[in-house]
């Protein structure tokens, strides 16, 4: 899939091309389906470079334009600040949720966690 990087960021000028790294990043977060959800660190094990900080300091920076809210921490907390749209975006996409012990909704990791594998449906011949 090529992308305009000029695209990614509200200020194209400010940004004319994106590091390849944050371009990587932002190619897996577009990967992830309705639904699902991947840790920091589990993108960048799926990259097979950089780590955690690394992926959330690109998702922090240019992840505006793709679905940021699916990239996530790994103790399903949302992420401070854009709590109120990502829980939005995740009852609207059906991603697993939970209740913790204080009352707050959290990612149910075990259920939303997405593996990078493909999908499984139907095949048609």
């Amino acid at each position: 899939m090529e992308r305009m990087s000029q695209q990614r960021t509200p200020d194209a000028a400010a940004f004319p091309e994106l590091p390849a790294y944050v371009e990587r990043v932002l190619d897996v977060a577009e990967r992830i389906p309705p639904g699902r959800v991947m840790t920091y660190g589990d993108v960048a094990e799926w990259l097979g470079e950089g780590g955690p900080r690394q992926v959330g300091r690109a998702m922090a920076l240019y992840g505006g334009p793709v679905p940021w809210w699916r990239v996530v921490r790994s103790d399903g907390v949302l992420l401070p600040g854009h709590e109120r749209r990502a829980l939005e975006r995740y009852r609207m996409e059906a991603t697993p949720l939970r209740t913790a012990a204080d009352g707050s909704q959290r990612l149910d990791m075990r259920r939303a966690r997405w593996d990078g594998a493909p999908a499984e449906g139907p095949t048609h011949t």
